[in-house]
């Protein structure tokens, strides 16, 4: 089991958040937003386990949510689809998402593109996903 400090754990998540400070990790953890840290010796410590339950809870924040409804939302959840949940911080990275293209094939389906993707490719994938759709409606 790896464990981190406090500290680590902020750097960690700064990658996909870089508006994550050490503050805010230690306030999601004395608020209950994640699980009690584990004893490690003398010292309690953070796990891949708490990391996940601070990067979904950042998820649902950039995503409008209050902290009580969050606390209670994650309280509620399987660690399976909390970690579910803390995959999606990075697509909330505001730059990235104002470099990249956004492509709305209908109003359930939004697909994010990277400039870097040549316009053929983000052509077949446009296409790809829009027949797909096509396919599940008529199916």
């Amino acid at each position: 089991m790896n464990v981190y400090t406090a500290k680590q754990v902020t750097e960690m998540i700064r990658e996909d958040d870089p508006g994550i400070n050490l503050r805010t990790v230690r306030y999601y953890t004395q608020i209950g937003i994640v699980p009690p840290l584990e004893p490690v010796g003398n010292k309690r410590v953070y796990t891949q386990k708490h990391v996940d339950y601070i990067r979904a809870a950042l998820t649902l924040s950039r995503g409008g949510e209050t902290l009580a409804f969050i606390q209670q939302k994650l309280r509620s959840l399987p660690y399976e689809e909390v970690a579910r949940i803390g995959e999606s911080l990075r697509l909330y990275r505001s730059k990235q998402m104002l470099d990249n293209e956004t492509y709305a094939i209908n109003d359930d389906v939004i697909i994010s593109v990277s400039p870097r993707v040549s316009a053929e490719l983000r052509s077949k994938m446009i296409e790809t996903v829009a027949r797909m759709i096509e396919e599940e409606r008529n199916g």
